[in-house]
């Protein structure tokens, strides 16, 4: 296999070892020998993966608007999917290193003085509204406001 710009091989994850040290995972199935050496226990397997991993994906998107950790939920049904299936291996591998470039871009002062003052004037934008609301309206409820 051909090794990518990060050394590590195409078809490959890299896996942070308990030393620390970088090691390589094959993509692919991750089901016992005595499974995968049955092709119709192998199905059946990944059916029941698939199924297991699409209920908690759906679960995550209901709770995307209500009340749950959603987006988690999501990423746990597609770790679940990942166990077996390369597309879902290689999502999680895209995913892991968007959210690191994205923790380290946050990381850089510039942009978090950015985000300071941006969140500064949210605040005050959000506190002017909440007083002119109190002004006008007093401690009164807005479904009960009658004009």
């Amino acid at each position: 296999m051909n090794t990518g710009s990060d050394g590590v091989r195409e078809g490959a994850l890299a896996v942070d070892g308990a030393d620390g040290s970088k090691a390589e995972r094959e993509l692919g199935s991750r089901a016992p020998g005595f499974i995968q050496a049955r092709r119709t226990l192998h199905l059946s397997w990944q059916v029941g993966v698939f199924i297991v991993g699409l209920a908690v994906v759906a679960a995550g998107i209901v709770m995307l608007p209500l009340p749950g950790p959603g987006w988690l939920v999501i990423f746990g049904g597609m770790a679940i999917w990942a166990t077996e299936f390369v597309w879902a291996q290689l999502v999680l591998r895209w995913t892991k290193r968007k959210v690191t470039e994205a923790a380290q871009r946050a990381l850089d002062p510039k942009v978090r003085r950015r985000n300071m003052i941006l969140t500064a004037i949210g605040l005050v934008i959000v506190a002017v509204l909440c007083g002119i609301y109190l002004w006008k309206f007093g401690l009164e409820m807005p479904w009960n406001i009658k004009e």
